[in-house]
């Protein structure tokens, strides 16, 4: 099943959703997966201060496991899932545009789920910053490097608080101590 919708708050900005997996819609409804991905995207346009008229495509697949597995393994020559893949259409610096077309963004059902289980998380909030740090690598954010990784982390926290979801890198704190990264 694939839909279109328009980016609230950015008219000209359009998702393209592709549901691949039956876990995606045993685990959400359809117009839930549209409504948590039109927030977080939004959400991070905002944040990076987008124009609100740009006219750009992204498209976003939930996937399963083997899906992913597939394409890490032929475009990364990582044969694992992943949580999420980002192919952009363009190499861009932080703080470009995009062209009519941003990329793609592929998202894996069973890595998501264990990983929101094993953390703690809320389902839908880990989706959500999946979908943020997988846009922000469209737009030529990168963890490569530690002064970018720290760029990018910044950016994913601030964006995410705006959601009203934690910071999803802060440790557990120690039983008497601080929280640490």
């Amino acid at each position: 099943m694939s839909f279109t919708q328009s980016l609230p708050g950015f008219a000209a900005t359009t998702v393209v959703i592709a549901v691949e997996a039956d876990g995606w819609s045993d685990r959400f409804a359809t117009g839930e997966l549209s409504s948590l991905t039109g927030q977080a995207l939004a959400a991070a346009c905002r944040h990076l201060g987008l124009p609100e008229s740009l006219e750009t495509e992204i498209s976003v697949t939930f996937a399963d496991d083997e899906t992913v597995r597939a394409a890490n393994r032929e475009w990364r020559g990582k044969d694992r899932p992943t949580n999420i893949l980002s192919f952009p259409m363009a190499a861009l610096d932080p703080g470009d545009l995009p062209g009519p077309l941003a990329g793609d963004l592929l998202v894996a059902f069973e890595t998501l789920e264990r990983e929101a289980e094993a953390e703690a998380k809320a389902l839908p909030d880990h989706l959500r910053h999946l979908l943020v740090h997988g846009f922000l690598h469209l737009l030529g954010y990168d963890h490569v490097e530690d002064e970018d990784a720290a760029a990018m982390e910044e950016a994913e926290v601030a964006i995410l608080a705006g959601l009203g979801i934690s910071d999803p890198y802060r440790e557990m704190a120690a039983p008497d101590g601080p929280p640490s990264r």
